[in-house]
């Protein structure tokens, strides 16, 4: 009889032990997942910054979903770099890299790359950056590009970083953004200014900051594309509500398009509407 509660309590236990653990799970990425991590579901926003006020939340519940989940793991890292705890960030995001994580890759290519935390190494941050970029990861990208080849003795591959990009925009917002950017200004290969709004246009539809901003900016000029000045107007709204600050400008350039000067050129006034 004994051995047979003893069955039933662990059938009941069994789905509150993984309840409690994607709980877990769920408050860590509330406060302290990385918008730019792909690892990340849809549905979670993500913080740019971890705020201080919830620095001990996000070390508690991350370190309890850390064990099952590498996206956990990274986090974990995040908040323990707010909290000035570079050595335990460090480990975490080793830990999560080892798992699989390229954004952990990344943000340890940061630290090598700069000297932050560890000896500065160059050819260790090249690595972690190429594999994040293997996997997909738009920040290993640009990483890479900026980094230059081995040794820092050449200038980036601004082709290679193009042709990276390119595999990572089929599905990733950041790269769809970043790719735009390298069409539009023509680096790595011709000017595309057609591909380049196209490109703005799918990440601005995921509600990216930079990609939105772009499409006011292409919008308004007529650049790849019709000319609409409502449209930008809506583009660069919606980008400032994110908190893009050249979208911010332009709206209030919109908002005041004449600018008095006095006879040396300084600006004196603007009229506003």
């Amino acid at each position: 009889m004994r051995t047979h509660l003893l069955a039933i309590a662990l059938a009941l236990a069994a789905p509150l032990a993984a309840h409690a653990q994607s709980a877990d799970l769920v408050l860590c990425d509330r406060v302290a997942a990385d918008p730019s991590d792909p690892d990340k579901p849809a549905d979670v926003k993500g913080v740019a910054e971890i705020a201080p006020s919830d620095v001990a939340t996000a070390i508690k519940f991350c370190k309890q979903a850390a064990g099952s989940s590498r996206r956990a793991m990274f986090a974990l890292g995040r908040a323990y770099a707010a909290n000035r705890q570079t050595a335990e960030a460090i480990a975490a995001w080793r830990k999560a890299a080892d798992k699989g994580s390229s954004a952990a890759m990344v943000e340890l290519g940061v630290l090598y790359g700069t000297g932050a935390g560890v000896a500065k190494d160059e050819a260790q941050a090249r690595k972690l950056f190429e594999k994040a970029a293997q996997a997909g990861n738009p920040r290993g990208v640009s990483n890479l590009a900026a980094l230059g080849s081995a040794g820092g003795a050449a200038p980036a591959d601004p082709a290679q970083a193009r042709a990276l990009l390119g595999k990572a925009a089929e599905t990733n917002a950041e790269a769809q953004y970043q790719l735009g950017l390298m069409l539009s200004e023509g680096d790595g290969g011709a000017k595309d200014d057609v591909a380049a709004r196209a490109l703005f246009e799918k990440a601005a539809a995921q509600n990216h900051p930079g990609a939105l901003e772009r499409m006011g900016a292409f919008a308004e000029g007529g650049r790849g594309g019709p000319k609409d000045k409502d449209a930008a107007k809506a583009y660069y709204e919606r980008a400032a509500a994110l908190g893009d600050d050249d979208a911010k400008k332009a709206l209030e350039r919109i908002r005041c398009p004449y600018a008095i000067k006095d006879k040396q050129g300084k600006l004196v006034t603007t009229l506003c509407f």
